[in-house]
């Protein structure tokens, strides 16, 4: 016997049964966790299975059981006349999925109307479906049958029945595949008396004798077939204006014994229910009247995917437009894409806020197409500051690879109170990649119309609030180009309480082979500036950790001859130093590690409160007693209590007027 299997009987008897689907603590929801269905047959097999790798693992294969999936599509009337763009998404979709059959659930045209108009629908919708890679199979409902106006003497019998028989198909009718048998029946045969055809009334909605007793003829003749899947437009089995007729054709289901599923539309919405093991399922739409009150509860445009296996059935439900061409994703078409998404317009201007908050300006904004496919942009300035106007309000372009265009807007704000109001303007870029196949929506990116807001100082806040951090995203930037701190004495503190510490995590920096910072990684305080040719750098003994969940005060100094670093009030350690402090044009971070681009990195994750950056060595001496809230003297060149914002700016409280802006997820929250 080869070692292979061996190895592969030997670990099947000793492999435990395959366990439930695990519970994940860390899962962001838990739906879809639970399964329906028991595991799928799996078993090794020595004669499948080969490799020349030795390893005590052996993966089981899946069974060779025959299984197909099918796709069933909802109502695609009663909507507006875009919705025929849905329909074709779906065919698109659905020709990306290759099912072995798509079925509908009716409501295929909008009809109300005479045979004119009846045709020219009809016309279309088969012209989009048969665009379908596989075989699709109509339901009739209560649009591509009924005629309009009901009163017109010339109204023929059955309405647009012999019309739909003659283009679409049997109004009922029943075909075996893969040993499953699927049944479409009708739903809007009316009123057996008169002849009236109305879905609101319950005597109208009645099974005639005739299809009732086909439907029997057909359940005996699928008797031994391994599921039955039943359409229908309307789903009876709702009761309300359908009345209890579906009682009897729920009868005959059940006495079968292997109808696995019933599926409808007309509602517009997902419905699910389950009677006497039978699954009854309403889907929305695909292009008809949807009101979408609650998209991810069922009111939205998708299709049902059903996949079918001797002894089960799964099906699970896709918006409209979902499924994506892997084929499509070249390297060209995610390098272009991703290119756009780090390319926010560029604005040349500012807008000087005056005292009573007002402002007019003009701006320039220039938007570039670095990918080698056309792009659509749509440019929008935009604010949560109503109090903004822009004009014009938008600018659209079409820009061919590597082409850029600049647009001129008159920006202005009236005059209105700042604290509570004020958001920035910015100017958000709206692009579409486009290829012959699709467009593709790049994330917007926005850039913020340069704002002075000097004159403006923030009020000592009533409450106290402190600046949170989410360890991933969020810092406060403070531009390099109007914090005067010069070469010489230096002083750089705040309060902080974090909730952990990084391998790497930086406080307060503007370091980048340059300039200074201090660091908290691994919890453990490390105060640089670079002097000379190199860092100078007091740092905690090796092994010191900082706790979390406490605040802490940290100040870095340095006078000329040596680095001190101080936390709590307590000198930490001592490095001589001295030589000129080399510069940089980047900015500050409060909250994380700048990087060579500007951009943070290596983020702080708790909050931050208190930040004072002054041109003197402010502490000397082996301890001091720290202030919990830091004022301002000559000599500070940034000061930020989080008293307060002005939309995402943070004002100095220095009175040297530096804002700071606020980036990613950063908020100011109650201590």
């Amino acid at each position: 016997m080869r070692p292979t299997a061996l190895a592969l009987i030997l670990f099947a008897l000793a492999a435990p049964a395959p366990a439930e689907p695990p519970h994940w603590e860390d899962h962001a929801h838990t739906r879809h966790e639970h399964p329906h269905n028991p595991p799928h047959p799996a078993a090794p097999d020595a004669d499948r299975f080969t490799t020349n790798r030795q390893s005590p693992v052996v993966l089981p294969l899946p069974g060779e059981e025959d299984a197909f999936f099918f796709v069933v599509f909802g109502d695609r009337t009663g909507g507006p006349d875009e919705g025929i763009a849905v329909l074709k998404d779906a065919v698109r979709d659905t020709n990306l999925l290759e099912p072995d059959l798509v079925m509908t659930v009716g409501d295929m045209i909008q009809g109300y109307n005479k045979t004119p108009e009846w045709m020219d629908e009809m016309r279309e919708f088969k012209g989009i479906m048969d665009g379908l890679l596989c075989p699709w199979f109509p339901v009739a409902g209560n649009h591509d049958v009924y005629w309009r106006p009901s009163n017109d003497p010339d109204k023929p019998a059955g309405e647009h029945e012999k019309s739909y028989e003659l283009h679409f198909g049997p109004l009922w009718y029943a075909f075996e595949h893969k040993n499953c048998w699927f049944i479409s029946l009708y739903s809007d045969e009316g009123d057996p008396e008169t002849g009236v055809k109305n879905f609101n009334l319950p005597v109208a909605q009645k099974m005639s004798d005739e299809q009732l007793g086909w439907l029997e003829s057909v359940l005996a003749r699928a008797s031994d077939a391994d599921h039955v899947f039943v359409f229908i437009h309307h789903p009876r089995w709702r009761k309300r204006n359908y009345g209890d007729d579906w009682d009897r054709v729920h009868d005959a289901l059940v006495e079968a014994g292997n109808v696995s599923a019933v599926f409808a539309g007309h509602i517009h919405e997902m419905k699910y229910q389950q009677d006497d093991g039978i699954e009854y399922f309403a889907l929305a739409t695909v292009g008809g009247h949807q009101p979408g009150k609650v998209p991810s509860a069922g009111w939205l445009h998708q299709y049902n995917i059903v996949t079918v296996r001797k002894n089960q059935i799964a099906t699970a439900a896709y918006p409209v437009g979902a499924a994506m061409d892997p084929r499509e994703m070249t390297e060209e078409l995610t390098a272009g894409a991703a290119a756009l998404a780090r390319t926010p317009p560029t604005v040349a201007g500012e807008a000087r806020v005056a005292h009573d908050g007002s402002t007019l300006a003009h701006v320039q904004a220039t938007v570039s197409n670095p990918s080698n496919f056309r792009v659509e942009f749509s440019l929008v300035p935009e604010s949560a500051d109503q109090r903004w106007y822009a004009l014009p309000d938008h600018a659209h372009a079409t820009l061919a690879p590597g082409e850029s265009r600049t647009f001129d807007f008159t920006v202005g704000r009236e005059a209105g109170p700042l604290p509570g109001t004020y958001d920035e303007l910015t100017i958000a870029a709206h692009a579409e990649l486009l290829t012959d196949a699709f467009r593709y929506p790049i994330p917007p990116t926005s850039t913020p119309i340069a704002a002075d807001l000097r004159l403006h100082a923030p009020p000592v806040p009533l409450g106290e609030r402190v600046l949170h951090l989410d360890g991933r995203t969020g810092y406060l930037e403070v531009a390099s180009a109007v914090l005067n701190v010069p070469d010489g004495p230096l002083t750089v503190e705040c309060w902080f309480k974090a909730d952990a510490y990084a391998r790497r995590v930086g406080l307060l920096t503007k370091t980048e082979n340059s300039d200074y910072g201090i660091f908290l990684s691994n919890g453990r305080p490390q105060f640089s500036v670079f002097l000379g040719d190199r860092y100078a750098t007091a740092s905690a003994e090796s092994g010191f950790a900082l706790d979390t969940d406490a605040w802490h005060h940290i100040a870095g100094v340095y006078d000329g001859a040596e680095l001190r670093l101080y936390l709590d009030g307590e000198r930490l350690a001592t490095t001589p130093a001295t030589g000129q402090r080399r510069t940089n044009t980047l900015p500050m971070l409060i909250g994380a590690d700048v990087s060579n681009a500007g951009d943070g990195m290596s983020h702080f994750n708790g909050m931050i409160d208190a930040v004072r950056i002054s041109r003197s060595a402010l502490y000397a001496g082996d301890r001091f007693t720290p202030a919990r809230r830091l004022a301002p003297d000559p000599d500070t060149a940034a000061l930020y209590n989080m008293d307060g914002r002005l939309g995402r700016t943070l004002i100095d409280g220095s009175g040297a007027g530096i804002p700071a802006r606020l980036r990613g997820d950063a908020h100011l929250v109650s201590p």
